[in-house]
């Protein structure tokens, strides 16, 4: 009677403290403790080591099937022309530059600068690159003679057309003005009106005109995808 009762008392005890034990398990070691056979705890604690193993491997193939896509996320403009878009895209393929203010004060800069035209020379008009004689030229107005010069033996050096979008954003980013202030446009978490010091850096220019009011423009624009 006494084991009967202490057979019970198992199966009870077991169910609380093993709840992933089938009934059938229980109950066959119940029979076990009942007729003086082999000790319980020992076999509820084989049984449990099956079941974990068991539930690790389920688990193991869970983690396996929800591992995200490692796809790189980059700030993109839907609403701005190709030439932004291509300027935008440059800077954080050639930089390390990942914030969106930073990124938007670049590019609130070029817009007041030349409306992102590559052709441009100061006073609007359109021409190639040899014939802008007087003023700026270009997606950021190269107007000393040094980085106007510059922007000539890199295109000659690199065999692309200084009058281009494309060689003259390479120019860009690679130009030594630039490239002296860009650890600060990689900085994060600062305000546009913090990336601007820098922008004046590299620029240097003589009228601030509507370059902070696009600098927040863009940035309403910039989206992570």
């Amino acid at each position: 009677m006494f084991r009967l009762f202490g057979g019970i008392a198992l199966l009870f005890i077991g169910r609380l403290s093993y709840p992933i034990i089938s009934d059938a398990t229980l109950i066959q070691f119940g029979k076990s403790i009942y007729s003086g056979g082999k000790n319980f705890v020992e076999e509820v604690r084989k049984s449990n080591d099956s079941a974990s193993v068991s539930n690790s491997d389920s688990a193991s193939d869970d983690v396996i099937n929800t591992i995200p896509t490692n796809v790189s996320k980059n700030w993109k403009c839907p609403e701005c022309s190709y030439n932004e878009r291509y300027v935008l895209e440059q800077l954080q393929e050639k930089t390390k530059i990942t914030d969106r203010n930073s990124l938007a004060t670049i590019m609130g800069n070029i817009k007041q600068e030349s409306k992102f035209i590559p052709n441009i020379c100061e006073g609007g008009a359109r021409v190639p690159y040899n014939s802008c004689y007087r003023g700026g030229y270009g997606i950021i107005q190269w107007t000393t003679k040094d980085r106007y010069r510059g922007l000539g033996l890199f295109a000659k050096k690199y065999d692309c057309d200084p009058s281009e979008l494309e060689c003259q954003t390479r120019y860009m980013i690679n130009e030594s003005v630039f490239v002296k202030n860009l650890s600060k446009f990689e900085e994060n978490g600062y305000s546009v009106a913090y990336y601007m010091k820098s922008a004046y850096k590299w620029l240097g220019w003589g009228v601030k005109g509507s370059r902070e009011t696009y600098s927040y423009q863009y940035v309403n624009k910039l989206i992570l995808s």
